[in-house]
């Protein structure tokens, strides 16, 4: 049982709930451990259970789900949040991959786009809508201007990113301290006009793609 993805589901309507606890049973590789009702909640099971994934939805009493991903990821950087919800507008999925949500899919996706994209964010990959992940990244100068003030330390620090690795396991994957990684991180962010570790690793899709 070791090998399931432990999941948490945070959405407000139960009937949603039990449809997921059900559709996401242990021989698919997903163990729901958790239900939560509103943000609020899903803050302090996130806190209390340390899921592997989050299944989150946007619109839910007390807290919405993003206000909740954004103070989740405060508590743990690390946290893997798959946002899944019905609405398809570009503002909401900007303000989620803001927040910090690693995956973004909507209510009406096959079983198997959600078992794909559950297993994709527990893997630290990015799940979004292809013909919108360009637009998330909303820099104001070329690509390629912004990456080359970038050292070779901290282009492989943005490599490991986006492999979905920690701060701790890019520390001991580049032999140095997880202090230095927070730093060259923080030297990313402000080199290449971007908010957080999702926004990295899109940049490194949308560079690959060009290649």
């Amino acid at each position: 049982m070791s090998d399931l993805i432990r999941l948490l589901i945070a959405d407000d309507h139960p009937v949603v709930r039990q449809g997921l606890a059900t559709l996401l049973i242990p021989r698919n590789g997903v163990e729901v451990i958790g239900e939560a009702e509103n943000g609020r909640q899903a803050i302090d099971l996130a806190r209390e259970l340390q899921p592997d994934v989050i299944l989150m939805d946007v619109v839910m009493p007390d807290m919405t789900g993003i206000e909740a991903t954004a103070e989740i990821k405060v508590e743990n950087p690390d946290a893997r949040i798959l946002i899944l919800t019905s609405f398809s507008t570009e503002d909401k999925l900007v303000s989620a991959i803001k927040a910090g949500a690693l995956g973004y899919l909507l209510k009406d996706a096959q079983p198997d786009d959600l078992f794909h994209a559950i297993r994709s964010v527990y893997r630290g990959q990015l799940t979004l809508p292809p013909e919108m992940a360009l637009d998330l990244l909303q820099v104001s100068k070329q690509p390629d201007e912004l990456e080359s003030s970038l050292t070779e330390r901290e282009n492989e620090v943005l490599l490991a990113v986006a492999e979905g690795l920690s701060n701790q396991e890019i520390a001991q994957k580049l032999n140095i301290g997880a202090n230095t990684v927070r730093t060259h991180i923080s030297s990313l962010l402000r080199k290449l006009e971007l908010t957080n570790r999702t926004q990295l690793a899109i940049f490194v899709t949308e560079k690959r793609k060009r290649e």
